[in-house]
């Protein structure tokens, strides 16, 4: 049996490669496109980002890529986004300024305020807690995995039930969403050595 087509979503702003190498690792081939043709017809979608909400969600737009995320999520394709890819997933972004998202999920994406004793950007090894530990991602990863984040927003999701791990970073925030056939991590499990080559290979099996 050919192993299913995984799309990896070109718009200029993520570590796109760094995906696909993690992919590649755990035995999955995933195609890096900007063809929303391509994404449309693909068995799976990642949408990975690195940047500023504002200029990437007008990029999707520019090159005509937020209908074909929009129905691959919506036709029931598994769906995975990647730290800029889950707060483009809700409705309103706050990073200079008000900008719209793509309203998969209800919600808001907000910056961290002042933290005691805490940086912003949060940046480098913390572990999540699960909220949803039936989810299908995390077969053979333990309760206690730790994952690589780097991000000064996060998203505070409208629906508790959406919640499927959470941080502490000073403060409790939502660290991934889970709604059916869609997932989404504020970390990158791309770069977080074996319980993130473990999550991309879970979604990749589904």
């Amino acid at each position: 049996m050919s192993k299913p087509q995984i799309a990896i979503v070109d718009y200029q702003m993520g570590n796109l490669r760094s995906v696909q190498k993690a992919l590649e690792h755990v035995g999955f081939v995933a195609e890096i496109t900007s063809d929303p043709a391509r994404v449309e017809a693909a068995d799976k979608v990642i949408l990975p980002g690195v940047g500023a909400f504002g200029d990437a969600i007008a990029e999707l737009h520019r090159r005509e890529l937020v209908s074909p995320i929009q129905q691959a999520i919506s036709a029931g394709k598994p769906f995975l986004g990647i730290c800029l890819g889950l707060q483009m997933l809700f409705d309103v972004g706050f990073e200079g300024g008000e900008h719209v998202g793509m309203g998969v999920l209800p919600g808001r994406v907000e910056k961290f305020g002042t933290i005691e004793n805490r940086k912003v950007p949060h940046m480098g090894w913390n572990q999540v807690s699960i909220a949803h530990a039936d989810c299908p991602l995390l077969k053979d990863i333990p309760a206690t995995a730790h994952f690589y984040f780097v991000h000064s927003y996060y998203v505070v999701p409208e629906n508790a039930s959406d919640v499927w791990l959470t941080c502490d970073y000073g403060q409790e925030f939502c660290a991934a969403v889970w709604r059916e056939n869609l997932f989404a991590t504020q970390f990158h499990p791309e770069k977080s050595q074996r319980d993130g080559l473990q999550l991309l290979k879970n979604f990749a099996e589904l």
